[in-house]
């Protein structure tokens, strides 16, 4: 689907214009939106905006890496969304011309339409022109970054809580997968950081000077954003540590009561043997009180052995 938004030279939205149309001189800046387009749809960008091919690939080859590149007086960006069900991004691809903006997704965009719809409504944003309309999109494409991230350090913050219960193991399985979370983030939020970053310190773009003060600020927001999942990955990593630690602790402490017991029978074990090889010039045999007489002297060796361990703490 394609659909076309004009604003004209006195600030009044005209929707829906034809491609061929949008030169008129009244039509100060445009926004021409690429939603799921059919492939006859998208040939409009090389047959009507004669966009760079290498430009146009990238809209289909999914997926791109978020970048900025630069076309005579176009220049092209690959943005990424945030699926907020499975966190995995979503390329969103735009073009920036001298008067007109063109959005490219081969999926609905929340941040698109709201961004749209705000264009459409309010003149004063209107005024502000085609770049102030990318910055919108831009800045609703990072807004929506923070609900996942804040979401996750709600389960680590539980997590936490929850650390030294009995259930530990079912906790850190949760762990690991946050961290995997993490990760899908991480390589959706760190490009697009750097993608800001570029964009606030280009000389190509010399419209982007009047809003730069909009384009910092989503570079901030993006900046904050990659300190919350290093800080996040970072607790998950002392987390799994404790984890680790616990389990050393616990292990440790059950290899221990295992050795003070293999050391009581070590010396029952040792009489049990000599007296178990059945030699025939064995004088203890025959002695009447034999039998008990071993028992007691192995009984009072354990017991003494007990109590030496236990006053010692190798129980605790």
């Amino acid at each position: 689907m394609i659909r076309s938004l004009a604003i004209t030279k006195d600030f009044k939205v005209l929707h829906n214009v034809p491609l061929d149309q949008l030169d008129d001189p009244n039509i100060q800046w445009y926004w021409v939106d690429f939603n799921n387009p059919s492939e006859k749809d998208a040939l409009h960008l090389k047959d009507h905006f004669h966009f760079h091919p290498l430009a146009i690939e990238d809209c289909f080859y999914l997926l791109q890496r978020p970048k900025m590149d630069h076309y005579e007086q176009i220049h092209f960006f690959v943005m990424h969304a945030i699926n907020a069900k499975t966190l995995a991004a979503e390329e969103v691809d735009m073009f920036l011309g001298s008067n007109f903006i063109v959005t490219f997704h081969l999926h609905e965009s929340r941040e698109i339409e709201d961004a749209w719809s705000r264009v459409s409504e309010q003149e004063n944003l209107r005024s502000e022109g085609h770049i102030y309309a990318a910055y919108l999109v831009l800045d609703n494409l990072v807004d929506q970054y923070f609900p996942s991230v804040y979401q996750i350090e709600d389960q680590l913050d539980d997590i936490e809580n929850n650390l030294n219960s009995e259930a530990t193991e079912v906790l850190m399985s949760h762990i690991f997968e946050i961290r995997g979370k993490l990760l899908k983030l991480r390589r959706t939020i760190v490009p697009m950081r750097d993608l800001l970053y570029r964009v606030i310190n280009t000389d190509r773009i010399d419209q982007i000077r009047g809003h730069l003060v909009f384009f910092t600020d989503i570079h901030d927001h993006l900046l904050k954003l990659s300190e919350m999942i290093e800080s996040n990955r970072d607790m998950t990593a002392d987390m799994r540590d404790s984890y680790i630690s616990l389990n050393s602790n616990r292990m440790n402490s059950i290899m221990k009561t295992l050795t003070v017991i293999t050391t009581i029978f070590m010396p029952l074990t040792f009489i049990a043997g000599i007296y178990g090889m059945n030699f025939a010039h064995m004088p203890e045999l025959e002695w009447h009180w034999g039998y008990f007489g071993i028992l007691f002297i192995m009984f009072g060796i354990g017991f003494g052995m007990f109590l030496w361990f236990r006053k010692k703490g190798w129980f605790k």
